[in-house]
């Protein structure tokens, strides 16, 4: 059970389209937002897991036109999502009164994020600990997992508030959710690299 707790820590921690879209949201649009958006990743992060579980994104994602598709959604998607945080507050007229995605956006991304459905997989599919009980240690991990993914993500979106709350003059505070913007961009240009190469 300790390798399985270890293994949530290091897997939810590490940087991917969910924490930094949150930490990024948090930064730009402040703390309501930022809750919002956190309580539609806990809800997709769960229902991503339960179809890993269930067997049903195993299914899903065994048709390689399905992957794609799912591929190319995420890319786009990021890149709206970093837009959104790049562009926060801007005074530009044609984006001045954006406002920031939701539950229903947060939804949508763990719905199309690739680290969820690896981290899920790796998770249930590994690190055994109760043989002879299946259901009783699904259960377990469910509960080890959103204890962990719970304190992570309100790690990350302290990070972004904490930003927010800085109270830095516009400019600063623009180049800041840029940067955030950017960070965003990277982890797109990995996962379509790990695509192609993969």
């Amino acid at each position: 059970m300790l390798t399985f707790t270890a293994a949530v820590f290091f897997l939810i921690i590490t940087p991917g389209p969910g924490v930094l879209t949150l930490a990024g949201i948090g930064s730009a649009f402040g703390r309501a937002a930022g809750v919002r958006f956190l309580v539609g990743l806990f809800i997709g992060h769960n229902l991503v897991a339960l179809s890993v579980v269930t067997g049903l994104a195993a299914l899903v994602l065994a048709e390689p036109r399905i992957r794609i598709v799912l591929s190319v959604l995420t890319i786009g998607y990021l890149c709206y999502l970093a837009f959104k945080i790049a562009f926060a507050g801007s005074k530009i007229a044609f984006i001045q009164r954006q406002s920031a995605p939701g539950v229903r956006g947060a939804l949508m991304l763990q719905a199309i994020n690739p680290k969820a459905y690896v981290v899920s997989t790796a998770l249930f599919s590994g690190f055994a600990f109760m043989p002879d009980a299946p259901l009783a240690e699904v259960v377990i991990k469910f509960v080890i997992m959103d204890v962990l993914w719970i304190a992570i993500h309100g790690l990350w979106l302290w990070a972004g508030l904490t930003l927010h709350k800085l109270d830095l003059p516009l400019g600063t505070q623009r180049k800041i959710n840029i940067a955030m913007a950017c960070s965003m961009l990277m982890v797109v240009a990995l996962a379509a690299w790990s695509q192609v190469a993969g």
